[in-house]
């Protein structure tokens, strides 16, 4: 028998798929700002950032992304200790920062709003 609840796919088969509920939001968050960043730049040619893998009656991003973590369309992987202590995932974290300063996800840093300026 199906269970109503409020969210489809409920927390509990989404968990199923990840390690920890830690995971699942990283995950999810991750993966809707990409669908986000597809959605913005549609028109633009661009294609550097994967549709969305699975049809959904819902629009929103983090909707979409808990979808697709429930049909295994959406997959993680964890560092191994030897990279931890090496210092690899540090330096890992900060290309990873790096590129979505630099507009992995769609924004073009050179444009940047300082408002008006004196002059």
């Amino acid at each position: 028998m199906a269970r109503n609840t409020l969210m489809d796919p409920p927390i509990e088969e989404l968990l199923d798929k990840v390690d920890s509920k830690f995971t699942l939001v990283a995950l999810g968050a991750l993966r809707a700002r990409q669908i986000n960043a597809y959605y913005n730049s549609l028109g633009e040619g661009l294609g550097r950032i994967a549709p969305p893998q699975v049809t959904s009656v819902s629009g929103k991003p983090l909707s979409i992304a808990f979808e697709e973590i429930a049909a295994n369309k959406v997959a993680y992987e964890r560092a191994d200790e030897e990279a931890e202590d090496n210092g690899e995932e540090r330096a890992m974290a900060e290309s990873m920062e790096a590129s979505i300063a630099g507009g992995a996800f769609g924004e073009d840093p050179a444009v940047v709003d300082e408002g008006p300026t004196a002059g």
